[in-house]
């Protein structure tokens, strides 16, 4: 009987119980702070889903990103954004020094307008130099959408319009990075060339991807002495030093090819030599991968081998592949950065930073000058920020990191 009562007590005890609601998944990216709702929401996610929120989790991975998002808008859209034409020269403007930008005019009135203050020129009776002095009287303030050199938009249609720039009646033009030995603004060069030394990297770390998904996937897939083939190939390039390699070739390149042919022979140099990592670790992923359940049902099924591959093995890992891409575009800028510099690689008139680096070869201009380094700081932050977002995608991409 006091079983019965007991059990009959219990039941009444839960049925006047109020119910609690059954737990809901936020919506996809959505975090909130009940923990057992994100623990249902990340049981029902999707790995891409996962990564995503990792990956956000990297403050300095996602910061990095969105500096590498603002330079390829910046070397998109040069044309529109650089203040001047790059390949305009002055002889009267020559080792002008970077203006600041000052919100106080001429008078010594503050101004919410950004502007520049006017430079004076005088040479130096001992050595002849040309000197520039900053003239604080007069103030040009920096407009915006100005109209200047004509241009073919994308390449598309003809405009002039420029996104900041200073009036007609400016004695000097602004030149916030300063100008070379010819009198060309360096911030202008600047944004036109990171066109190249940004687009050089993409290409040639897509067809390293291209050459090492094929040929460490034929690699790992089959074995025997199909392997060992392409491991002998990939020691004996991996056996020589990058740079010497780098050189050779590129010096083997006939001089009196235009410089778009240049420009993607250098492609395909760094290309050739850069796949052999990627190779590696595809070849490692494969031969993990070719005995699972999936790639077996796949074979049963009657898909071909290369369907196999690219359809089913690839996408397996596909993270861990953009992860090691990210991390390989900066080896490939800093290649064609150094080649460039050392007269091997591309050359004037075409605009990268390793060209405008040449201009600091000369330690007498670079101690006069060394606003003509600036170019090497574009390369250092374009090398760093692709390290930290590789960083931040590889430990996001880690299937047992938490």
């Amino acid at each position: 009987m006091d079983m019965n009562s007991s059990l009959q007590k219990g039941s009444n005890e839960a049925a006047t119980k109020p119910q609690e609601p059954p737990l809901v998944p936020a919506a996809a990216g959505e975090f909130v702070d009940d923990e057992p709702l994100v623990e249902a929401q990340i049981a029902i996610a999707t790995p891409r889903q996962l990564m995503w929120w990792k990956f956000r989790k990297h403050r300095l991975a996602v910061g990095s990103a969105i500096v590498l998002i603002i330079f390829y808008i910046i070397a998109l859209f040069a044309d529109f954004v650089a203040p001047y034409d790059p390949n305009i020269y002055s002889s009267s403007t020559k080792y002008v020094p970077p203006m600041a930008i000052s919100f106080v005019d001429g008078d010594g009135n503050f101004t919410f307008r950004p502007g520049v203050y006017g430079m004076s020129s005088e040479r130096d009776p001992e050595t002849l130099r040309e000197l520039w002095t900053v003239d604080t009287s007069v103030w040009h303030p920096i407009h915006f959408f100005v109209e200047g050199h004509p241009y073919k938009f994308l390449g598309l249609f003809d405009s002039n319009l420029h996104l900041f720039g200073v009036g007609e009646e400016a004695d000097i033009p602004v030149f916030l990075l300063g100008s070379d030995r010819l009198g060309r603004d360096m911030l202008s060069r600047v944004m036109h060339g990171a066109r190249i030394s940004l687009s050089i990297g993409l290409l040639s770390v897509f067809l390293s991807l291209a050459l090492g998904i094929v040929l460490g996937g034929i690699s790992g897939y089959y074995g025997g002495w199909i392997d060992s083939v392409i491991q002998r190939i990939i020691e004996f390039i991996r056996s020589i030093p990058s740079l010497p390699l780098w050189m050779a070739l590129s010096a083997a390149l006939p001089p009196e090819w235009p410089q778009e042919w240049r420009y993607f022979g250098i492609t395909i140099i760094l290309s050739v030599i850069g796949w052999t990592s990627l190779g590696r670790q595809v070849r490692g992923r494969f031969l993990a991968l070719r005995s699972d359940d999936f790639v077996l049902a796949a074979r049963l099924g009657g898909a071909r081998d290369m369907r196999v591959i690219l359809r089913h093995m690839v996408p397996s890992f596909t993270s861990h592949i953009i992860a090691s891409l990210t991390l390989s575009i900066p080896g490939i800028i800093l290649a064609e950065t150094s080649l460039s510099f050392l007269g091997l690689g591309l050359r004037q008139p075409v605009i990268s930073w390793g060209v405008l680096l040449q201009e600091a070869q000369n330690i007498r201009t670079v101690a006069l000058s060394p606003w003509l380094l600036l170019p090497g700081l574009a390369v250092v932050i374009a090398v760093l920020a692709f390290n930290f977002l590789g960083d931040g995608l590889r430990d996001a991409a880690d299937p047992f990191s938490r």
